[in-house]
């Protein structure tokens, strides 16, 4: 590894190349600044990455660069809905193959890594997923050496010499505190964990809903977690003994991810923490891994699901809004594991009132999760269990659990379509 500046480090990148960007929290943030500032001599540079925290300034050079997101994030939803950036449906368990079968063959990758340890190892930190791929696939790799990057147990390790050229930054990283929880948020935490045994094997998100979840399972016990993702929620239940991995099959006693989003606090726990292990997103997301795992309960929430139980996940209508991600690879993993459950959990409505119980999906929408995996709905207002339901019992238990300003209108479009009548 040859140290040298950011300016000098994205040298590397030529016109007609496509560069990684490492994930989420990850993010090589000075790296991304320094190569937007050369888009005046650049022509077709393509970025390829998952969900990238900070600003993404390339998105504003359309002849300069060309955006190739597998997960839509905050930072290139407009640029996808205008066209000038461009979204591949992609479940995040395949994203590692991309590279490693040569589907988008890499020239350069940016990361962000930990120092090196005595023996030479520095670590991809809070964000493994695809990125040891990304690495070991690229012809070029760059990467920010960053003493604010926690060092983490698994897949993230590479040597100085996988490291072409290093740029030493001194940043601390995105610091994404959780969200203020609602009454509805907090009722329908109550409402899944419910659902979730003893001994079960956790897979959730980020955001208010899992959190709410995770705080309402204090007195739950032995615990597990294998998932695509963490955050501060789980810290709750690991120093409360809520969590202990002791019946998983798969990594017995570890908290099993492939990425970590959070605060300070999360970043300092997993710091060279032998009980969190961040593995590749191939393996974690395999349903064959996931399914191994006892009483696996997947918590994913969605955007709008309609009265055959189709799940939209990524896409508002025609918008856009996020990615496929992993809610696929683990709603089957669960559904296939010895006594587990795959929870879809949402609001009964949006911001505005509409309800996200519809009797057809928004056109355009895209379906994530399909009626034929779906098993388990859970709103503010209950649950629905939909696994081995008929269309018709499907309807009903939906709007069972809609908001009540809606029923009568969900009811009417039952009956149009299957002659349900009101429960």
């Amino acid at each position: 590894m040859r140290l040298v500046s950011a300016d000098d480090a994205v040298s590397v990148v030529a016109s007609g190349h496509r560069v990684f960007v490492h994930t989420a929290a990850a993010t090589p943030l000075g790296l991304v600044d320094a190569l937007a500032s050369r888009a005046p001599e650049l022509r077709d540079v393509e970025l390829v990455h998952l969900h990238t925290e900070g600003p993404a300034p390339y998105v504003e050079a359309g002849e300069s660069f060309r955006t190739r997101a597998l997960f839509v994030g905050a930072n290139v939803r407009a640029a996808v809905a205008e066209g000038s950036a461009d979204y591949v449906p992609v479940f995040l368990s395949e994203v590692p193959r991309l590279f490693t079968r040569g589907v988008l063959p890499l020239d350069v990758a940016f990361v962000q890594v930990s120092p090196p340890d005595r023996h030479g190892f520095c670590s991809l930190g809070v964000s493994v997923a695809a990125s040891r791929e990304a690495v070991q696939s690229a012809t070029t790799v760059v990467a920010e050496i960053n003493p604010q990057m926690p060092r983490t147990h698994g897949d993230g390790l590479l040597h100085v010499r996988e490291i072409d050229l290093g740029v030493e930054v001194d940043r601390p990283l995105p610091d994404l505190a959780p969200p203020p929880r609602t009454d509805v948020e907090e009722a329908i935490g109550r409402n899944v964990a419910g659902l979730v045994d003893n001994g079960a094997t956790l897979q959730m998100g980020i955001g208010a809903v899992p959190d709410a979840v995770l705080a309402a399972l204090q007195d739950h016990r032995q615990l597990g977690i294998h998932t695509e993702m963490f955050s501060d929620g789980v810290i709750d239940l690991v120093e409360s003994g809520a969590v202990t991995g002791e019946l998983k099959r798969v990594h017995p006693g570890k908290l099993v991810a492939t990425f970590l989003m959070g605060t300070r606090r999360l970043y300092d726990f997993v710091d060279d923490n032998p009980q969190v292990v961040l593995l590749s997103a191939a393996y974690v997301n395999d349903t064959k891994t996931i399914r191994r795992n006892p009483k696996v309960t997947a918590i994913n929430s969605c955007i709008e699901v309609d009265l055959t139980g189709q799940v939209a996940a990524d896409s508002i209508g025609t918008r856009q809004f996020s990615g496929v991600g992993g809610q696929m690879d683990f709603v089957r993993g669960a559904s296939l594991s010895e006594g587990g459950k795959p929870i879809i959990a949402l609001p009964s409505t949006t911001r505005k009132g509409r309800s996200r119980i519809a009797p057809v999906l928004q056109p355009g929408a895209s379906v994530v999760t399909t009626r034929a995996h779906v098993q388990y709905i859970v709103t503010e207002y209950g649950v629905a269990e939909l696994y081995g339901r008929s269309l018709k019992e499907r309807a009903r238990a939906l709007i069972q659990i809609a908001h009540p300003d809606h029923r009568e209108e969900l009811e009417r479009a039952a009956f149009e379509r299957f002659k349900v009548l009101p429960a």
